[in-house]
């Protein structure tokens, strides 16, 4: 048979300079099996995370209840400290006002037939004597101005006005009633003002 000018043989053709090279199936094949091997891996390093989470997670919940109960038993003391604390104050305020109580049995309990007046009085001014130094003892001040004193409000309360000779004008004449403040840990509190009566401004 002729061939005719010009004409290739097409069992000699071969791959020209930019065609493509055949694929080859094994080639192909390795290629899937690494990417499916680095997904692996990233879901388990996922999964690892993930389980170091919720690890630390449940840590600090457990921390968080335990600091909650532990808060809560440190209020609990603390109440039961503070009303220990009041009834010890209560009781030794009781048990040194007995002590005067006694002594007005014993006052009470006494023969007027034999006893004067001036001595029943004076009697009694010896109990009120021990009183204030109870109540001294536990911080209570008694506040009893005398005359031509200043006027100091909030300690002292003018029920009146009135003048009288040696008396400013503004100060006090007179003690109608004495007045109790007290001073308790550093704190200063008045628990009754004096009822005084005060000489009028000029």
């Amino acid at each position: 048979m002729k061939k005719w000018f010009g004409m290739k043989n097409d069992t000699n053709t071969t791959n020209q300079p930019g065609d493509a090279a055949p694929l080859n199936p094994a080639d192909a094949e390795g290629s899937a099996e690494s990417l499916g091997g680095v997904g692996e891996g990233v879901a388990n390093a996922a999964d690892q995370r993930i389980a170091e989470l919720e690890a630390q997670l449940a840590e600090a919940n457990s921390r968080a209840l335990r600091v909650m109960a532990d808060f809560q038993n440190y209020q609990r003391r603390s109440l039961q400290n503070e009303a220990q604390a009041k009834a010890f104050g209560v009781a030794g305020v009781v048990e040194r006002i007995i002590t005067v109580l006694d002594h007005f049995d014993m006052a009470i309990n006494q023969d007027a037939s034999k006893a004067s007046a001036e001595q029943i009085i004076a009697g009694v001014r010896v109990i009120r004597e021990e009183l204030l130094k109870v109540l001294q003892q536990h911080g209570v001040t008694l506040v009893n101005p005398a005359p031509n004193d200043e006027f100091t409000p909030g300690s002292h309360e003018a029920i009146m006005q009135q003048s009288a000779d040696g008396v400013e004008p503004g100060r006090i004449v007179q003690t109608f009633q004495p007045g109790y403040a007290m001073n308790y840990s550093g704190v200063e509190r008045m628990i009754r003002p004096a009822k005084v009566v005060v000489a009028p401004n000029a």
